[in-house]
């Protein structure tokens, strides 16, 4: 061999981050407002994200604390304390769960306590059971902290609702920790009390971890409740994590404040961890965020009409395609529908055999941005935010009629 083909060319990205898959949601959203940005008429229902603007008396905290010099230094890297104590009193007022506030850790944002939790109690060959369909980041949190992702699936005939049984039969010796959250994203299921309850004591039973993601708690219809698993079952205290945060209830995405709740010894290792990666969150917006969790739930009651009228008529539009199957969603602003009667068919000349391709099809098409089921577990369905404007959400589902009433 010559000396340059015995040379190694050296790995330029690591193999942990160059194995993350990208957010498919963050993709299809970024895709959506380029074309936009380059005139074309795109409607995107991609984005997880409220449509409306934050609060004004939130914005207005926010200014006020810009202005005080004690917001511009390094503030304790767990959160400032009075926000630690707001979401302590928050969690007991909305779910009744009462922690102190040494067991909260004020974290950049949902994902970033999405991360940690994984990061605290997995190591590398532990196991952890994700009822599919799931939350694009979640199996890439799981892989970074060396953990194996184990799916549990629940298709539309089941309401996306995975059972106790399904669990135990995906259930190893290597079984650490279940994924739970309701209301959901992507399929906007939400378990009932009773749901909740058996599988909660299924995972104490068996000395599993639960991790629970209740960012969306309070966006709920038709009489759905979200009920938190540490309530319904109050031994797993000892083994269980809360997610939670101000993006989805204020309307406060782009602030990037949320928190975790869970036994001391975990908080504090979580808060090592974050001391490193990030120190505290921006003070101003948690300032914010101490004014929202203070304040009454005002702002989500009229989102939460705005969001019911919306998923009625998302549903019903869609409902009309042949091969489509829509499920209403009880909680969170998505419908997931299922297109695998439409997989296999010819729609202007192509043949669409997974939604990946038939979401691809329908951007191209009819500028119409939604994302793949592949995104979230088994291909076959599509994700739809119904978080904005009624006009363009009906002219968007009357596009999708439109290029499916094709299909032959």
């Amino acid at each position: 061999m010559s000396p340059v083909t015995d040379l190694i060319v050296p790995r330029r990205v690591s193999r942990r981050i160059g194995a993350i898959a990208e957010s498919a949601t963050l993709a299809v959203d970024a895709k959506a407002k380029a074309l936009k940005a380059q005139g074309r008429p795109v409607i995107g229902f991609g984005a997880g994200e409220p449509d409306f603007p934050t609060p004004d008396y939130i914005v207005e905290a926010a200014i006020a604390a810009a202005s005080n010099p004690a917001n511009h230094r390094y503030t304790p890297a767990a959160g400032l304390p009075e926000l630690r104590e707001a979401i302590a009193a928050k969690t007991l007022r909305d779910s009744g769960y009462a922690a102190p506030a040494t067991s909260v850790l004020v974290t950049n944002g949902g994902k970033q306590a999405v991360y940690q939790a994984f990061a605290s109690i997995i190591d590398p060959g532990d196991e952890v059971l994700l009822p599919a369909p799931y939350w694009t980041t979640y199996p890439e949190a799981i892989a970074l902290a060396g953990g194996t992702t184990v799916e549990v699936f629940a298709g539309e005939e089941q309401g996306y609702l995975v059972t106790v049984d399904q669990l135990e039969a995906a259930r190893t010796e290597r079984t650490k920790a279940l994924l739970f959250c309701s209301p959901s994203n992507p399929t906007g299921a939400v378990y009932s009390p009773e749901q909740t309850r058996e599988i909660g004591r299924w995972a104490h039973e068996h000395g599993i971890w639960v991790i629970t993601d209740e960012i969306y708690e309070h966006l709920t219809y038709d009489g759905a409740r979200a009920t938190s698993i540490v309530v319904e079952v109050p031994e797993l205290a000892d083994t269980c994590i809360v997610l939670n945060g101000v993006a989805k209830t204020y309307a406060m995405t782009g602030w990037r404040v949320g928190w975790m709740i869970g036994p001391k010894d975990v908080i504090a290792a979580a808060t090592n961890l974050q001391s490193h990666l990030t120190s505290n969150v921006n003070n101003i917006a948690q300032r914010a965020a101490i004014t929202a969790l203070r304040g009454d739930l005002s702002a989500v009651d009229a989102m939460k009409e705005a969001f019911d009228r919306r998923r009625r008529t998302m549903v019903a539009m869609l409902s009309e395609i042949d091969g489509v199957q829509c499920p209403t969603p009880a909680g969170a602003f998505y419908v997931y529908p299922s297109v695998k009667g439409v997989l296999g068919r010819t729609i202007r000349g192509a043949k669409p055999l997974t939604s990946a391709e038939l979401a691809a099809l329908i951007l191209d098409e009819v500028e119409v941005a939604v994302v793949p089921g592949e995104a979230f577990g088994p291909s076959g369905y599509l994700r739809l935010s119904y978080a904005l404007g009624d006009a363009d959400l009906a002219e968007g589902v009357a596009r999708i009629q439109g290029l499916l009433a094709e299909a032959h």
